[in-house]
């Protein structure tokens, strides 16, 4: 029986092929993503010990910038304390902070986030151990930086050029005293690195004589251990002391975690994939038995067992996965070499390291492949076995007989049900309620699937009289072959139904959250500009400052984060600019006045005051980051607004309060409204400083959309994937059509049905049949789009529901275009058949 398979597995190598196709595109993001994964965290691990293989002890500062009552980091005095200890050979003192580069046209280097800036720390030998300068040497004095190699390059700049260096405060021009190379992350995520002098590092990102960090070197023989317990009492209460080895471990697995959330978006690939093949691979050998129901039944008649035909069948189902598995391991390999290579390309620098290629990989690569392979033929297996020896002695082509559905729509209908019962609940819940929705999907696609079947046919039956005005007897035909078999059309349409699903339904919620985002951004932001730190952090008073004095400003307020305690109860408050806040941004007063603000008063967000039981007029005792007590009175009520936190005061009353003020945002509105001349006021009113974004409403609205777009095309990879299984299952089913009409075929070609109308009978069938599925994974996808909808509704103001018509347009186009390109070689073999061989073929 085992030769049987084997011999089966070569007979069929075209249609095997295409089973191939399918489970290796599955089992090639699966074990690419697993080696792409581990070679990856490999060279981070091996780069993170090497960073350490000189470090005893680390020493890392958490002191809180804004407490006036602790030192702000780790003094002179610690580390001179800290050098004395037995065993330690040296300390060196790191402080660092954001630091982005301008090049030649005043564009930042870099990706923002990533761009840093950090003290050049030289031992004895005037080297810092950390740094391999390829030319020049570090900062030694206040007007020179370093830089790493890459940045250098980016900016064409060389040793004894002026380069301009942005932190969150004003511009400086440095001169370049060294390139150097460097391992550090920073670098590696594709950003800069800037190295000062120690002293002026202090003083830009903490407080001259601190450090943030500390990292101790042991003399030859000392215990790490022993080091780090004599530390420990010699640091402040605020400061954590390690050893180099133990930060290493803590470095790498937070790079595994990291990496963790690309793992899961390429094994949801993967996943895809292989749910999708299974349709396609028991297609295939739904086929296969079909073709060969005459020599299975011989085999029954000449003793052949049940359990033996069964077996037959997943044993060449088991040769073809194991096939796939092994080409699908190879292009698995080749796509991890080929992420790592893309994101070098995308300035994502990788360290280097080998591919690693262990044993898991491996082991999922074939267990998948052949496993899921096993189980789509299993049921065409069971078929099999059931064919009656009797079967052997017919002339003609066994005929599927219409087995009844009931149970299989029973069991479709019922999980259909509940999931959408789950959907509905979750929808209801709000919030609360999307792991209900995402189980309530899974068993309504589950249980679509199963009733594809039964949908078909009145599905189908609406088209058909479109088909046959269009088209004639060629529509007629294809209308009426598409429902023959409606097991295997169901099966060709779920391909098509699963990632129309998801992507739908990524559509619908896309495509509403951004209008709901764009109607935000219009309705409640009245600022031309939205000023902020490209690298995400805070701007500095100055640049507040700077606007304040721009030519063709007519209002400017700060967003400013703060907070402070009303009793036991912890507010956040945004301060910022009276008079001025109501210009920059739609304040909806429901009671009181915002006058009031300039008063010294408070107003609340309408949620928080009901909450609270605060009205206007009431007094509250409030205690300030600086823990000094104080009192506030409530002036105004105003509706709660995405832009402002639940309280608004003037950065008046808090300002004696802070050291130093966290300002996120600044709007502003200017004469003349948004202009290519008032922005490039603001950019030289800021210095023409390269770090700072100055954001209209246009950039504004892609920046809340920016994650949002990311997930579509995300998931329009998944569809362009599906499309291309379901290619090849619309491919099968339609050559398995062809192949049981043979004599249907050559009787409609001798009665005067041309070649022409042949093939275009099987293009219509496949359009049809592709359709149907985008019709039904439109539906369930909009549908499931609506309810996760529904939970963040509350959050987002001006939610309403958009149905995309222009995406879902184009997304039945493609559908109809599957269905055009997976017909082009059954058609042709349609057209091609001899009339008098077909008539007379069994």
């Amino acid at each position: 029986m085992f030769r049987t398979a084997l011999r089966n597995v070569l007979a069929h190598k075209a249609r095997l092929l295409m089973t191939v196709l399918a489970v290796m595109l599955g089992v090639a993001f699966v074990s690419g993503t697993l080696v792409f994964t581990d070679t990856l965290s490999n060279a981070f691990r091996n780069q993170s010990a090497k960073s350490y293989d000189d470090v005893a002890v680390a020493v890392t500062s958490y002191a809180d910038e804004n407490d006036a009552t602790q030192e702000p980091g780790l003094s002179q005095q610690t580390v001179n304390k800290v050098a004395k200890v037995d065993g330690v050979a040296s300390v060196t003192g790191r402080v660092d902070g954001f630091a982005g580069v301008a090049d030649p046209d005043g564009k930042l280097i870099g990706v923002g986030w990533s761009n840093k800036g950090a003290n050049f720390a030289p031992g004895e030998d005037g080297k810092d151990p950390a740094y391999d300068f390829t030319d020049g040497s570090g900062p030694v004095k206040d007007d020179q930086i370093a830089l790493d190699k890459d940045t250098a390059a980016k900016g064409a700049y060389k040793v004894g050029d002026r380069v301009r260096v942005a932190t969150n405060g004003p511009v400086k021009e440095y001169t370049l005293a060294g390139v150097f190379t460097t391992d550090d992350g920073a670098v590696s995520a594709g950003g800069s690195l800037v190295l000062f002098d120690t002293s002026v590092a202090q003083k830009l990102y903490l407080k001259p004589g601190y450090y943030k960090e500390l990292t101790v070197t042991a003399a030859p023989g000392a215990d790490d251990a022993k080091i780090l317990a004599a530390v420990e009492p010699l640091i402040p209460d605020n400061a954590q002391a390690q050893t180099g080895a133990a930060l290493a471990d803590e470095q790498a697995r937070a790079i595994e975690e990291e990496l963790s959330s690309l793992n899961q978006i390429l094994l949801g690939f993967a996943g895809i994939a292989l749910f999708v093949g299974v349709f396609l691979i028991a297609n295939t050998f739904t086929m296969l038995v079909a073709q060969r129901t005459k020599e299975l039944a011989l085999m029954r008649a000449v003793g052949a067992s049940r359990k033996q035909i069964t077996r037959s069948v997943l044993a060449e189902a088991g040769v073809v996965g194991l096939i796939a598995s092994a080409v699908g391991l190879v292009l698995g390999v080749g796509l991890a070499v080929g992420l790592r290579s893309g994101m070098a390309a995308f300035g994502m620098k990788v360290p280097g390291g080998p591919l690693v290629i262990g044993m898991t990989p491996v082991i999922a690569a074939f267990g998948v492949g052949v496993l899921i392979t096993m189980f789509a033929a299993w049921l065409p297996g069971r078929r099999a076995a059931k064919i009656p020896p009797v079967a052997a002695m017919s002339s003609v082509h066994a005929v599927a007989t219409t087995k009844s559905l009931v149970v299989r729509n029973s069991i479709g209908g019922g999980l259909t049900a509940i999931g959408a019962g789950a959907i509905l609940g979750g929808a209801a819940m709000g919030s609360d309620g999307r792991w209900i929705i995402a189980l309530g999907a899974f068993l309504a696609l589950i249980g679509v699937i199963v009733l594809i079947p039964l949908l078909s046919r009145p599905v189908i039956a609406l088209v058909r009289p479109l088909l046959v005005r269009a088209f004639g007897v060629s529509g007629k035909l294809a209308g009426q072959n598409a429902v023959r078999n409606p097991r295997r059309t169901g099966a060709t349409a779920s391909a098509l139904a699963i990632g129309l699903t998801l992507v739908t339904g990524l559509s619908v919620l896309g495509v509403t959250v951004g209008t709901a985002i764009d109607k935000m951004t219009t309705d409640q932001i009245k600022a031309d500009y939205m000023v902020t730190m490209a690298s995400g952090g805070d701007l500095d008073r100055s640049a507040l400052t700077a606007l304040e004095k721009a030519p063709g400003v007519t209002a400017v307020s700060p967003q400013q984060s703060t907070s402070f305690d009303v009793g036991d109860n912890w507010v956040s408050a945004s301060a910022i600019t009276p008079g001025d806040i109501e210009r920059v941004l739609n304040v909806e007063v429901v009671g009181g006045s915002l006058d009031s603000l300039g008063k010294g008063q408070l107003a609340v967000a309408e949620k928080t005051a009901t909450k609270r039981g605060w009205k206007v007029g009431d007094t509250l005792p409030v205690t300030f980051n600086d823990d000094k007590k104080g009192e506030l009175t409530v002036g105004a009520v105003y509706k709660d607004s995405e832009f402002l936190s639940p309280v608004l005061v003037d950065t008046e009353v808090v300002a004696p309060h802070e050291v130093k003020p966290y300002i996120p945002q600044i709007f502003v509105k200017m004469d003349g409204g948004q202009s290519a001349a008032n922005e490039k006021a603001l950019i030289n009113a800021l210095g023409e400083n390269p770090a700072i974004s100055v954001m209209d409403h246009k950039d504004i609205r892609d920046q809340f959309g920016g994650f949002i777009n990311m997930m579509l095309n995300v998931m329009y990879g998944l569809l362009a994937m599906a499309l291309l299984i379901a290619v090849l299952g619309v491919v099968n089913t339609l050559a398995m059509s062809v192949f049981e009409r043979q004599q249907e075929i050559g009787m409609l070609r001798a009665i005067g049905l041309d070649r022409r109308r042949v093939k275009r009978m099987v293009r219509l069938e496949a359009v049809v049949i592709s359709v149907f599925g985008a019709v039904v994974g439109i539906g369930l996808g909009s549908f499931l789009g609506w309810a996760i909808g529904q939970t963040i509704k509350s959050s987002l103001p001006g939610y309403a529901l958009v149905v995309p018509w222009d995406r879902i347009g184009i997304f039945l186009v493609l559908a109809a275009l599957v269905g055009v390109l997976a017909a082009m070689w059954p058609a042709r073999s349609a057209a091609r058949l001899n009339m008098l061989n077909a008539i007379k073929a069994e």
